[in-house]
C-alpha cells in the first residue's frame, strides 16, 4: 500500500508539472498570436504543426506509442487553439427577449408537438398544457419536462391558452382543430403543425385559425425523441386562411421566431404542391427503390452499396404518419408522379438506344439543379463548397477526434455524410467545407492527424 501511495503522489506531482507547462505554453501561444495578427500572418500554421507532431514522434522514447503521442498533442494544439479563440464574455445584465406568449396548449404531444412545448419553455413560455388522445403518449411527453400539465380533455388543455398548437397526424388534423377552435376562448389564436394544408384552407373560416407547418421532425416519432432544438434554423411554413386576422398572424409568427425557426408566408394550395415535390414524392421514391432491391433477393441487400443506403434513409418511416400524408396530399403527389414517370420514360428510351448526348445533357442539368439547391442550403456559392473524403476506421471517438480539430481550427462543417462500407475497412467520411481556404486547411490538419484527406 506505500508503494501504491508513494506512486500516486509521484502522478500527482508529474500531472502539477503538466498542467503548469501547458499553461506557460498557452501563455507562449498568446504572444505569438499577438505578433501573427499585428503582422498579418495566419493564426494557425498546419504545416508547422504536422512538422512538430513528426518532431514528437520521432523523439519519443517510449512507453508511449506513436499513435498515443499523435493523439495527445493533436488534442494540446486543438485545446490551444480553442483558448486562444475564446469569446467574449457576454455583458453582464443582458436583457432576455420576452416570450411570444404566456401560456400555451398542446394538442397531440407526439414528437413535433412535445418538442414545440419544449422549445415553448426554453423561450420562456410560463405555462405549456397538453393534451392527447393516447394517454401513454400523454404521460411520455409529460415525463419529458415540456409540459407543466397534463390535461384531461382537450377542453381543459385549451381553456386559458393564449395560443393553441394542434399537433396530430393530418388525417385527423381537420376535425382536430375544429375541436380546439371551438372549445379556445375567443381571445385565442390556434395554429397546426400539419405538412397538408388544404384541409384547413377550404373546410374552416375562422380568424384565429393560423395554419402553419414546420419542416422538421424525424422517421420515428414519440415525446421520448423530443427535443427543445427540434426547430432552430427549420423553415416554418404559415398558410394564414383568407379569414386570419392580422394580429393572429403576427402572433404566430412571433411564437414561430421565438422557437429558433423562420416564418414563411405560403398559400395552402402552393404549399402543398412544393411539398408534394420536394418531400412527398422523395418518400414514395426511396419507399419504391428500397421495394425494387428486395425484391432482388437477401443477396443484393447484402451487398448493397452506400448509394442505396443514402438513397433509402427516409424508407419505411412512420407509417401512420405518411399514410395519413399520402391520402391527403394524394391528388398533388400523384402528379408528381406522373411527371416523374414521363421523365424516367425519357430515360429508358435514352438507355435502349445508347444515347449518350442525352445523358450528358441530362447530368449536366441535374448538377447545376442541385448546386442551386445546395446555394439555399448553406447560404454560400456552390463553387465555395468544397467535400473533404476522409478514411475513417470502425473503432469509438474517431468522429468526436475529427470534430475536435476542424472545430479548435475555427472550421465549420457544413454537412457530412457517413458512408460504412465494412467492419474491417471502416467507413468514408465526406464532409463539406465552404471556402478554399477553410478546405485545404482542414486537409492538412486531418493529415496532421493520420487521416486520409482527399
Amino acid at each position: 500500500m506505500d508503494d501504491i501511495l508513494r506512486l500516486r503522489e509521484e502522478i500527482e506531482s508529474l500531472d502539477r508539472a503538466v498542467l503548469e507547462a501547458l499553461n506557460r505554453r498557452l501563455e507562449v501561444v498568446f504572444r505569438i498570436n499577438e505578433y501573427k495578427q499585428e503582422t498579418g500572418a495566419r493564426l494557425i500554421d498546419a504545416e508547422r504543426e504536422a512538422a512538430l507532431m513528426g518532431e514528437l514522434t520521432a523523439a519519443n522514447a517510449g512507453p508511449l506509442s506513436e499513435q498515443a503521442v499523435q493523439s495527445v498533442f493533436g488534442a494540446v494544439l486543438d485545446v490551444m487553439k480553442q483558448e486562444a479563440r475564446r469569446d467574449t464574455p457576454a455583458e453582464p445584465g443582458a436583457r432576455r427577449r420576452a416570450p411570444a406568449v404566456a401560456s400555451l396548449a398542446i394538442v397531440g404531444t407526439g414528437l413535433v408537438g412535445t418538442s414545440v412545448a419544449l422549445a415553448a419553455k426554453r423561450s420562456g413560455v410560463g405555462r405549456v398544457t397538453g393534451w392527447d388522445a393516447d394517454a401513454a403518449t400523454l404521460r411520455e411527453a409529460l415525463g419529458a419536462k415540456g409540459l407543466d400539465e397534463a390535461a384531461p380533455s382537450l377542453a381543459a388543455a385549451v381553456d386559458g391558452a393564449e395560443l393553441v398548437v394542434v399537433a396530430v397526424p393530418v388525417g385527423s388534423l381537420a376535425a382536430a382543430t375544429r375541436d380546439a377552435l371551438a372549445a379556445a376562448g375567443a381571445e385565442a389564436v390556434v395554429t397546426d403543425v400539419g405538412s397538408t394544408k388544404r384541409a384547413l384552407a377550404s373546410g374552416i373560416d375562422d380568424p384565429r385559425l393560423v395554419p402553419g407547418h414546420p419542416v422538421a421532425g424525424g422517421a420515428s416519432g414519440g415525446p421520448a425523441r423530443a427535443s427543445a432544438d427540434l426547430f432552430d434554423g427549420a423553415t416554418w411554413f404559415l398558410t394564414p386562411l383568407p379569414a386570419s386576422d392580422t394580429a393572429a398572424v403576427e402572433l404566430v409568427e412571433r411564437f414561430v421566431t421565438s422557437l429558433g425557426a423562420h416564418a414563411v408566408r405560403l398559400d395552402a394550395a402552393a404549399h402543398d404542391r412544393m411539398l408534394a415535390h420536394t418531400s412527398h414524392l422523395p418518400h414514395a421514391l426511396a419507399n419504391l427503390l428500397m421495394q425494387s432491391a428486395a425484391s432482388a433477393g437477401d443477396d443484393a441487400l447484402g451487398y448493397a452499396g452506400a448509394s442505396l443506403r443514402e438513397m433509402t434513409r427516409v424508407a419505411g418511416a412512420n407509417p401512420t404518419v405518411w399514410a395519413d400524408i399520402f391520402v391527403e396530399n394524394g391528388d398533388l403527389i400523384a402528379d408528381a408522379l406522373a411527371e416523374h414517370r414521363a421523365a424516367a420514360g425519357d430515360v429508358e428510351r435514352a438507355l435502349r438506344e445508347g444515347d449518350r448526348a442525352f445523358f450528358e445533357a441530362w447530368i449536366t442539368q441535374t448538377a447545376a439543379a442541385r448546386s442551386r439547391m445546395l446555394e439555399h442550403a448553406y447560404q454560400t456559392e456552390a463553387r465555395m463548397l468544397n467535400r473533404i473524403r476522409v478514411r475513417v476506421p470502425d473503432k469509438p471517438g474517431v468522429l468526436a477526434r475529427i470534430t475536435q480539430t476542424l472545430g479548435a481550427a475555427g472550421i465549420n462543417i457544413e454537412d457530412f455524410e457517413l458512408r460504412h462500407v465494412s467492419p474491417e475497412y471502416g467507413g468514408v467520411l465526406v464532409i463539406l467545407v465552404a471556402g478554399n481556404e477553410n478546405a485545404e486547411l482542414a486537409r492538412t490538419l486531418l493529415r496532421r492527424d493520420g487521416y486520409s484527406a482527399a
